[in-house]
């Protein structure tokens, strides 16, 4: 056993020092939004009740749902280093990286695992918003020798481009990097769209902190990485597999099963399908399915089908109860300066009927708010967007 310690995640130096010590078989490492205020200060710090790990790990992650109680996951030097290694070999090779998220999420932290592995120096965008002016400064900083990365969520990703319309400073630093990473969660048809028609090297990324973060890349899996499909729902192999919860053994139990042959898997939340050349695609969670009519309904295809409607590229689909179909679906989106059609709902239903989807799956419910309820990850609130919507209030 070792010791493991919280470094706050505003402290990059001090992550990334830890982090160094910690894949190289010292203490483990922790990171936090901000330290306790009873431990105020640079420098690692003990963690009351949980102050030891097995020698193999380097990392904890905490990680929370919209409904389950906060996730703690234990990933080994080993699982970091194999989803390091897999990144090198999928883009062109070590590079220097651009740190735009924040290092106590599993994205941000691999910036710096990867940064580590590769002998470079992260450059760090500075503030506490993203702001498209600070990320072109930033990205003014990277070495232009080397190969140049960084790793984005959606909302960021869209930031830049719709600022790169209008602003060349930004434009330029978008098309400084080899490649961009995307992940978090699923980016619009639009946005993918849109950073191609600037030439931009978007490769989008599926994974989780149960796996160091992502190891499908545009739907591929990476050097060494298993995907299978088992009713439905996604599960994934290989060297970058977390070894499970901190102190908590039954949830491990669930989430990490192991094969006969010895090979291990991690059960995600998720509903994909594998094609015949293995294209992973990711149709939902699968506590998103609703019973609508007697008719299995991924919420996730029909978000998928309402965001290739025009102006409804950010919307989010929510279950809402329904007297006659038991549940149905409800599309939320924000409010803008344009209108929203009085016959908008008709569009979205023609668009779940283009995608394939059953007459099930059509939304019947528009809602229009000043701004969705987020996570602290940025992700939408889902289970608050419901609540809000069972309330009736108005946005």
């Amino acid at each position: 056993m070792k010791p493991l310690v919280q470094v706050s995640a505003t402290d990059v130096a001090g992550l990334t020092f830890a982090l160094r010590r910690a894949l190289s078989g010292g203490p483990a490492v922790w990171p936090v939004a901000e330290a306790p205020p009873e431990q105020a200060g640079p420098g690692p710090r003990s963690v009351q009740g949980l102050d030891e790990v097995d020698d193999g790990i380097a990392l904890v992650v905490e990680t929370s749902g919209s409904t389950d109680a906060p996730k703690r996951v234990l990933l080994s030097a080993a699982a970091l280093r194999a989803s390091a290694g897999a990144t090198e070999a999928a883009l062109d090779g070590p590079g220097q990286w651009l740190l735009a998220l924040p290092g106590h999420y599993i994205a941000g932290a691999q910036v710096l695992v990867r940064s580590i592995v590769a002998g470079t120096e992260p450059v760090v965008l500075d503030g506490d918003e993203f702001e498209p002016a600070a990320f072109a400064a930033a990205s003014a900083r990277l070495d232009p020798v080397r190969p140049r990365y960084t790793s984005l969520v959606p909302v960021q990703l869209g930031r830049l481009v719709e600022a790169a319309r209008s602003d060349r400073a930004v434009a330029d630093a978008l098309h400084r990097f080899d490649r961009i990473l995307l992940g978090g969660q699923a980016a619009s048809p639009s946005l993918i769209l849109a950073a191609d028609s600037l030439g931009l090297r978007v490769t989008r990324t599926y994974g989780s902190s149960e796996t160091a973060g992502g190891c499908v890349y545009d739907g591929r899996a990476l050097d060494g990485v298993r995907i299978r499909i088992v009713d439905g729902r996604v599960e994934l192999s290989g060297a970058m597999l977390a070894d499970g919860y901190l102190g908590d053994p039954a949830r491990t139990a669930e989430a990490f099963a192991t094969d006969a042959d010895g090979t291990r898997w991690y059960r995600t939340g998720d509903l994909g399908d594998l094609s015949h050349d293995g294209i992973l695609r990711i149709r939902g969670r699968a506590d998103d399915v609703i019973i609508s009519g007697g008719v299995k309904v991924a919420l996730g295809e029909v978000e998928r089908a309402v965001r290739s409607v025009p102006g409804f590229a950010d919307a989010v689909v929510v279950r809402v109860p329904d007297a006659e179909w038991g549940e149905r679906a409800a599309v939320v989106t924000v409010r803008t300066d344009a209108p929203v059609a009085s016959d908008a709902l008709t569009s979205l239903a023609a668009a779940t009927d283009a995608a394939g989807l059953t007459p099930a799956g059509r939304p019947v419910r528009l809602e229009v708010v000043d701004r969705l309820p987020v996570h602290a990850s940025g992700k939408p609130d889902r289970r608050a967007l419901e609540a809000r919507m069972r309330g009736g209030r108005d946005g």
